[in-house]
């Protein structure tokens, strides 16, 4: 087993106040709808439990599902980080978003680190990697894409 990573940083700015899109982020309903790739998410207190659909990276065809103890303060900070009792899953996610009022909107940056185990050899990181950043680049464009439409922006 080998572990693969993957890191997604940008910033945006947002005309919507830091109220609405701190609503949209922590709504473990509406995320799903929004995010490709994101069946479900679980939630149990500050442990949410992400189940995303089929992915193939090479070889192999994964259906990641993970749990983050989630952190929250509102309206600022929104926190990943895997949780450590969890040792039977092989993805997990480590980062965070933040929202800072900007004028009359809201500046967002997001930082998260995707990493996965997977039974492939050192050899295939390059291009495990690469399908990784691309399945991000993708799931981060559509997510912002239908969060601009969800809030009218």
């Amino acid at each position: 087993m080998n572990r693969f990573r993957a890191r997604t940083r940008s910033e945006a700015k947002l005309h919507s106040s830091p109220d609405r899109v701190w609503k949209v982020l922590i709504d473990p309903e509406l995320l799903p709808v929004l995010t490709p790739y994101l069946k479900s998410i679980e939630v149990d207190g500050d442990h949410w439990t992400w189940h995303l659909a089929r992915i193939p990276v090479l070889s192999a065809t994964i259906s990641p599902t993970f749990t983050e103890v989630m952190t929250f303060e509102e309206p600022t900070h929104i926190g990943f980080a895997h949780d450590p009792a969890r040792t039977d899953e092989r993805t997990g996610v480590e980062g965070s978003y933040e929202l800072t009022p900007d004028g009359s909107g809201t500046a967002v940056a997001i930082d998260l680190e995707i990493w996965c185990d997977l039974p492939l050899p050192r050899m295939s990181r390059i291009g495990v990697e690469t399908v990784m950043h691309g399945v991000i680049a993708v799931m981060g464009r559509r997510f912002s894409a239908n969060m601009l439409r969800h809030l009218k922006e």
